[in-house]
C-alpha cells in the first residue's frame, strides 16, 4: 500500500509506526507540513493517509495556513474510501472533518496514564481484547474531539472521555493518545514539554514520564495490532458525513 503521513512538527513524527510499515513492506511517503513549499499529495496517489500530533489547534488557519487545504484532503481521503488514521491533533482533525467540535478538556493530560473501553469498545471485539486490562499510554493533549456522529465511542480514561473512535469500519480510527512512541522520539517529545507541565493532577513531570518508559514496548505492540485491522480488513460501504 502506498501510505502517507502529515507531519506538523520536527518532534513529532511516525516512531513505531515506520518500523510497522516498513516491516510490512508498504511504501511510505510524508509531507512536513512545518517546511517551506511543502505539497500535500492527490488523494487519488495514496491509500491510507496518517495524520500525526502537533502543538496548534484544529481552528488556527490565520496561523497555520495550511490547516484548511489539510482539512480538505482529510476529506477527500475519508470521502473516496482511503484508510484514514489520526493520532491526537490528527484524531481531532478527522473528527472537525467529520462535522464533530474539538473542545478543551476536562483535564490536561501529558504523560503515563490507562484508557479503558467506552460504550462502544465491545462492539469491536479485537479492539475490546486490546484494552479490557486498561492498558498505560502516553498522552499530551489539552483537547479533545467530540465523537463524530456515526463513529464508535470505543475508550475514555480517568482524566477525559472521548479517547478514540472508529468510523466506517476499520476505514477510519482516531486516537487521541501516543501509541507510536520509541525511546528515541519521547526525548525528542520531552524537549518541548517544559511550559505545558503545570500543576496538574494528569500532568507528569519529565522524571516521572521516564521513570515509566516501560510502558512503550506494549504500546507498540497494541500499535501493531491496530495498524494490521486498520490497513489490511475491508472497508464497508461508506456513509458519507464529510
Amino acid at each position: 500500500m502506498n501510505v502517507h503521513y502529515l507531519q506538523h512538527a520536527p518532534f513529532e513524527g511516525l516512531g513505531y509506526i515506520e518500523t510497522w510499515l516498513e516491516e510490512h513492506q508498504h511504501k511510505i511517503s510524508a509531507t512536513r507540513l512545518y517546511e517551506t513549499n511543502h505539497v500535500l499529495p492527490d488523494a487519488a496517489a495514496i491509500d491510507a493517509l496518517i495524520i500525526l500530533g502537533g502543538p496548534m489547534n484544529v481552528y488556527e488557519e490565520d496561523r497555520y495556513s495550511w490547516l484548511s487545504q489539510e482539512k480538505a484532503l482529510i476529506k477527500e481521503c475519508i470521502r473516496s474510501g482511503k484508510k484514514v488514521l489520526g493520532i491526537c491533533l490528527g484524531a481531532q482533525l478527522i473528527a472537525h472533518c467529520l462535522g464533530a467540535k474539538v473542545v478543551m478538556a476536562d483535564h490536561k493530560e501529558i504523560g503515563w496514564w490507562p484508557v479503558l473501553p467506552d460504550f462502544d469498545c465491545n462492539l469491536v471485539p479485537w479492539f475490546d481484547d486490546l484494552f479490557r486490562s486498561k492498558p498505560t499510554v502516553f498522552h499530551w493533549h489539552g483537547d479533545q474531539f467530540v465523537i463524530p456522529d456515526g463513529a464508535l465511542d470505543l475508550l475514555q480514561s480517568e482524566a477525559n472521555g472521548h479517547q478514540a473512535f472508529m468510523y466506517n469500519g476499520t476505514q477510519v480510527i482516531g486516537l487521541q493518545f501516543h501509541l507510536e512512541l520509541t525511546k528515541e522520539s519521547l526525548e525528542q517529545v520531552l524537549e518541548h514539554i517544559p511550559t505545558d507541565v503545570t500543576d496538574n493532577p494528569f500532568v507528569q513531570d519529565k522524571e516521572t514520564i521516564l521513570s515509566k518508559i516501560d510502558h512503550i514496548g506494549r504500546s507498540n505492540a497494541i500499535m501493531a495490532v491496530i495498524l494490521e485491522q486498520w490497513l489490511h480488513t475491508a472497508t464497508p460501504l461508506q456513509t458519507d458525513n464529510t
